[in-house]
């Protein structure tokens, strides 16, 4: 089993009840965010909000966070991330706030304390570019066919 990192995390005075982070399972990859809201908010059909999640972390250096949508929420509502996924650097360090859209036709209300995305902290890899005038790319079956090009 993989050694878990250490994160440092603050829960800003809007979200000191709510519950922190947590894996669902002991599988789980992302961790629940929590509406950090003090009033219901609603979702207006093909609408967006920035909610906030009443938190604040310190990601370590060659790591990233990922906010990811809730399938539950996708599937049963058509709410989703906008930018998904959403991706926290490790140098921000202000609160995490989640861009929900309602694809559906129908307004979505969001309360306190509702689960509104998961973060997933993954490594990151760097790479130098090496630019070349004598580049030779390698075919491949594919080469340069596009969307949809590997199957159904």
């Amino acid at each position: 089993m993989q050694e878990a990192i250490k994160i440092e995390i603050k829960q800003l005075p809007h979200g000191q009840d709510l519950p922190l982070p947590r894996y669902a399972t002991a599988q789980s990859a992302g961790m629940d965010l929590y509406a950090a809201i003090e009033n219901d908010l609603i979702l207006e059909p093909l609408t967006r909000l920035l909610v906030p999640s009443g938190i604040m972390i310190a990601i370590p250096n060659g790591f990233e966070g990922q906010i990811r949508p809730r399938s539950g929420m996708a599937i049963n509502h058509g709410i989703t991330v906008l930018n998904s996924p959403g991706t926290i650097d490790s140098d921000y360090r202000g609160e995490i706030k989640v861009c929900l859209i309602n694809l559906s036709d129908q307004q979505y209300k969001i309360k306190r304390k509702d689960r509104i995305a998961q973060i997933v902290i993954t490594s990151v890899t760097k790479i130098d570019w090496n630019p070349s005038e004598q580049f030779t790319i390698s075919t491949t079956n594919r080469n340069a066919d596009g969307f949809g090009s590997s199957g159904n």
